[in-house]
């Protein structure tokens, strides 16, 4: 057993958290890997010196032993704990990732199928309201000549010669080895020696189904319908995946969704906004009459409660939000101008308090000249 101390080889201090140290082995390791310097025997050594600290430091316990009593916590020979592990099993443990695993199991029992995503198109109405829609997926069932199997009928699939129906051979490189997933079934233990004229060996086959999707009241744009089971077939009898539905709700034409708040522009005609009155304004339940105060300025915004959406996921009901938008008339006749003309001179007569924000801004402007000047 090397005599070095054992922070000092992974050159980590002794209140370095279990990660890190894994980290400054995975360094040293690449670097002296006998394998990236066949023709230096240092390098091997100072591999073997790494993992053997490795996988001291690794063990709470060993770890433990070896603060308290140093080397000699740890050394068989001398009562302690020991290395008595071997380099395959370190070097897999913290280079499984690259390698594929090694603990050399084979997943048991069989896989389940993939998920599938279906991106579906709403209305608002829809969405507001909620709906039941069929739709078309493109999907991968199981092959009914086979049942699955991937094997012509009468006959089944076979144990993997390979592997001997592990589904992971050992590969040796050097004096260390890694489980990896056997190159000939893939992993799955057996293979297909007469396969199934409909699927060719696969157990599924492609084919379009048609489902029922209930979208519930109040969804928008991101949420997800979950159709449990409809996803992809098990290549290997296992259960099936999930289908989920996403949903994009459209732009509308009048209004504008914010979560459960709906808005929109309301036009309204330059005497009307002047005056008063009361106009008519679309809901998604119908139309409703909205009072418009005398004196109404562009921008001004009515709260109609109630008239929003019911989130999908609980809570009070939205409101709709009506801008309003003064609009200045066109396409006038000469009379109309006329008349116009007459109505500005009466209101230059009466001065800035019948044009508060007309007034206000001009102050604005000046002083903001005044002070360029200043």
């Amino acid at each position: 057993m090397s005599k070095r101390d054992f922070y000092e080889i992974l050159g980590v201090g002794k209140q370095t958290e279990a990660k890190d140290i894994k980290k400054a082995y995975r360094r040293i390791a690449m670097k002296y890997h006998p394998d990236r310097n066949p023709d230096d025997p240092k390098a091997e050594d100072k591999f073997k010196e790494a993992s053997e600290a490795y996988e001291i430091l690794s063990d709470s316990q060993k770890r433990a032993a070896y603060d308290q009593y140093g080397h000699a916590g740890v050394d068989p020979q001398m009562g302690g704990g020991g290395a008595g592990g071997n380099f395959s099993d370190i070097f897999g443990d913290v280079f499984g990732d690259i390698f594929g695993g090694s603990s050399g199991q084979r997943r048991s029992g069989p896989h389940r199928g993939s998920d599938l995503r279906y991106n579906l198109q709403l209305g608002l109405e829809q969405a507001v309201h909620g709906d039941t829609l069929e739709i078309r997926v493109p999907t991968l069932i199981e092959c009914d000549s086979c049942e699955g199997s991937g094997a012509k009928k009468g006959s089944s699939p076979i144990s993997c010669t390979t592997c001997g129906g592990q589904g992971q051979v050992r590969m040796t490189q050097g004096f260390f080895s890694v489980q990896q997933t056997c190159p000939n079934c893939q992993g799955q233990g057996s293979v297909i020696k007469d396969p199934c004229g409909t699927c060719r060996g696969q157990g599924r086959v492609e084919k379009t189904k048609k489902l029922s999707v209930k979208v519930p009241p109040g969804v928008d744009t991101g949420d997800r319908i979950r159709l449990t089971g409809e996803g992809e077939a098990s290549p290997d009898g296992g259960p099936a995946g999930d289908l989920y539905v996403q949903v994009n709700v459209r732009d509308h034409a009048i209004f504008e969704r914010d979560g459960k708040h709906l808005y929109c522009d309301v036009p309204i005609a330059f005497p009307g906004a002047v005056l008063g009155g009361e106009l008519e304004v679309p809901t998604l339940e119908g139309r409703v009459k909205l009072k418009i105060p005398a004196e109404t300025q562009t921008g001004k915004m009515f709260r109609l409660r109630g008239k929003g959406v019911t989130p999908v996921r609980g809570g009070s009901q939205g409101d709709l939000m009506c801008r309003v938008v003064v609009e200045t008339p066109v396409n006038l006749s000469k009379e109309q101008k006329e008349l116009i003309k007459q109505l500005q001179a009466s209101l230059e007569t009466a001065g800035d308090k019948q044009s508060p924000r007309k007034s206000s801004w001009f102050e604005g402007v000046k002083s903001f000249f005044d002070d360029m000047k200043g």
